[in-house]
């Protein structure tokens, strides 16, 4: 018993740094920044007035927040199709036994576009997307032989989609990382037995590979997901939410409210919101997929 008290002991004495910087850089200003959403203030004074719940109640009556948040989750659900099922195809494919000679090369193509800065890869995309001069218009200018034209940045219908699309872009490739990486480990042992049983290649992908890496497969799907609600370059540097409102997110939204209207207790509130947000969809996913019971 008291080697076990001591061993606890000293199992605290190796965690308080990480503890203590833990306390001072991720929880005290997760709870400063609560106690500032309940003051009306500004970055320009440093009086404050006690406004308690008031931008609480005020943001759910505010148009902007709940087109915001539907901007999200469509960011989101999107991001799953694409990063977590795309990526998983995609790494199905490469480790293939037939492409596993090329699977150097096409991870490194894969890989790049993640590792790029997100404001270069939005200037980046802004280019490719104008309407005359782009790359994407002028694909389908030269599949369709017609003059086609569209601003796809500049158009309230394809905005948000436009944005979307790039993000798809950029992260699938690292998706698909992750998701060869949990695959390697799966015993070649088991691939051959369903061989020799008559498995097809998508039983096996469904019966042995999904249910091998499911660990991972739940990291790609938080991070994808949380992701996805703390979106804020990509859309800032291309549309800066617009045209009017229509690829507004939640990220763009604080950033207007805090930086330009100079409403810093409304900008607070929505990161809280922001933070509840997602530490609800990390919490929720942990316990639909049971992870580590087993």
């Amino acid at each position: 018993m008291l080697n076990l008290y001591a061993n606890k002991r000293l199992a605290l004495l190796y965690l308080s740094p990480a503890l203590l910087i833990m306390a001072v850089f991720v929880f005290y200003p997760i709870l400063l920044n609560f106690y500032y959403s309940m003051f009306e203030w500004s970055s320009f004074s440093i009086n404050k007035v006690f406004v308690g719940l008031k931008y609480y109640r005020e943001i759910f009556t505010d148009a902007d927040f709940y087109t915001s948040i539907k901007n999200n989750v469509l960011y989101a659900v999107i991001s799953l199709i694409f990063q977590v099922g795309g990526g998983l195809i995609l790494a199905a494919i490469l480790e293939d036994k037939y492409m596993k000679k090329f699977q150097p090369f096409f991870r490194t193509v894969l890989f790049m576009p993640s590792i790029l800065s997100l404001a270069v890869v939005g200037m980046l995309w802004q280019i490719l997307y104008q309407p005359d001069i782009g790359m994407v218009n002028g694909i389908i200018r030269a599949l369709s032989h017609s003059n086609f034209s569209f601003a796809w940045l500049s158009d309230e219908r394809t905005a948000i989609y436009a944005v979307i699309a790039v993000s798809q872009w950029q992260f699938t490739g690292y998706i698909t990382m992750l998701l060869l990486v949990a695959m390697h480990k799966v015993p070649e042992s088991l691939y051959e037995a369903a061989h020799l049983d008559g498995a097809s290649r998508i039983h096996t992908l469904f019966h042995i590979t999904i249910p091998q890496i499911k660990e991972m497969l739940l990291v790609a799907v938080t991070i994808t997901t949380v992701g996805a609600f703390k979106v804020f370059e990509e859309v800032y540097v291309m549309t800066t939410g617009g045209p009017g409102n229509s690829s507004d997110v939640l990220g763009t939204m604080l950033y207007r409210s805090g930086f330009r209207n100079d409403e810093m207790g409304y900008a607070a509130t929505i990161a809280t919101i922001i933070f509840i947000i997602t530490l609800g969809l990390s919490l929720l996913q942990i316990k639909a997929s049971k992870t580590g019971r087993e």
